[in-house]
């Protein structure tokens, strides 16, 4: 049964969203940038009201239950038993991963990515004085699309450079769709040790995973995972709730993390606001449910989107979508460059998608990505109009 309701059309023009008023024109249908079009879990939405309903916003002490709920929501919910002692916290998942960079490598250092990869990749590596050294994924085609596989000898090969210090592991990937197995990332963490990188895994995405597929946290696997890792992660991306700026960070390392606890003292992102808290410890205790309805939703916005293509766009082909909201399709059979057909789409379709080289110029070029994560009507109206550029 349904207790929510995903359908609902909410008007987010002139709200200063990112997403939506990023273009004056109140006509584009924005299918782009990674956040959600559906309301927050009524569980968040009436704690935040009782914060709100108190009046005074100082500064916020980061309260045990938070602690609490994340790590009773992840024992629960994926079977990783974390400590309290190994958790710190800050302001997102990407200014974690940028403090985590700054306290494990040195300037001139290189760190490892598998691209095409989320774009803020590259400016936190870089943002460090950091070498971006990429190891591609390898395209993998299927009966009913495509997908993804680990080139194991080039990711070796890549390990195995001496200035090579970390590996940023996106699980689920963004924008590939895979949610890796148990057996790549014990494999990937195999061959990390052997060259001695260590392992940073950006895991915001974990909660959205579509049926038959399942999450595995990269520290949960083994011993010698943890050891070697660093996770960075969130409620913000599964529950709508990003804005409000909060991320965890896990090491069960005390010295990997007094680098980066001063890390994030040094980048400023220290502190957080009177809601964050608040908002991610209701998920993780309270929200169940309602991520449980959320990725049955979301599936059924991918197989309507596959149906779509196979009927009326035969000749794109579509990612396998194990994990995330995010569609990865093939477009070089328009014989259309990524950014020339995105900016078509923009302006001729009024519909706005991401361009796949924001993902990585060799391995993004001739794709795009889409958002799914809207009310059907809406997404099938997105997919009519870019049927409607590329068949006028």
């Amino acid at each position: 049964m349904n207790n929510y309701n995903f359908d609902e059309l909410v008007e987010r023009k002139n709200t200063n969203s990112y997403k939506w008023d990023e273009h004056d024109d109140p006509d584009i249908i924005p299918l782009w940038v990674a956040d959600m079009d559906f309301k927050a879990a009524p569980c968040i939405i009436n704690a935040l009201q009782q914060r709100l309903d108190h009046g005074v916003f100082g500064y916020t002490f980061v309260p045990e239950s938070y602690y609490e709920a994340v790590i009773n929501w992840f024992s629960q919910r994926h079977g990783w038993e974390i400590q309290r002692s190994w958790m710190l916290y800050t302001t997102g998942v990407v200014p974690a991963i940028s403090a985590v960079i700054k306290a494990l490598t040195q300037p001139g250092d290189a760190v490892l990515v598998q691209s095409p990869v989320y774009n803020c990749f590259f400016s936190s590596i870089r943002n460090n004085q950091c070498h971006v050294v990429e190891s591609p994924l390898k395209r993998v085609d299927t009966s009913d699309g495509f997908t993804y596989e680990v080139d194991w000898d080039d990711f070796e090969k890549q390990c195995a450079d001496p200035h090579v210090k970390l590996f940023l592991l996106c699980n689920p990937h963004n924008p590939a769709g895979r949610v890796w197995t148990r057996d790549e990332l014990q494999r990937m963490n195999d061959i990390c040790l052997l060259h001695g990188v260590r392992v940073l895994a950006d895991e915001i995405h974990c909660e959205l995973v579509m049926p038959g597929y399942q999450y595995t946290p990269f520290a949960s696997i083994s011993q010698a995972c943890l050891d070697n890792s660093i996770t960075c992660g969130s409620a913000s991306k599964s529950f709508n709730i990003a804005g409000l700026q909060m991320a965890h960070i896990i090491s069960n390392n005390s010295e990997t993390r007094r680098l980066i606890d001063r890390a994030i003292n040094i980048n400023e992102v220290c502190d957080v606001n009177p809601f964050a808290p608040i908002a991610q410890q209701t998920a993780y205790n309270e929200g169940g449910e309602w991520i449980d309805q959320l990725c049955d939703y979301l599936y059924n916005n991918k197989v309507a989107l596959c149906q779509f293509f196979t009927q009326e766009l035969s000749e794109l082909k579509v990612a396998r979508l194990e994990g995330t909201y995010l569609v990865w399709v093939d477009i070089r059979a328009t014989g259309l460059a990524s950014d020339e057909l995105t900016k078509r789409l923009l302006e001729e379709g009024k519909v706005q998608v991401n361009s796949g080289t924001m993902y990585g110029n060799k391995t993004g070029e001739g794709y795009i990505r889409i958002n799914i994560a809207c009310p059907l009507s809406r997404l099938m109206e997105g997919l009519r109009r870019i049927k409607q550029v590329l068949r006028p």
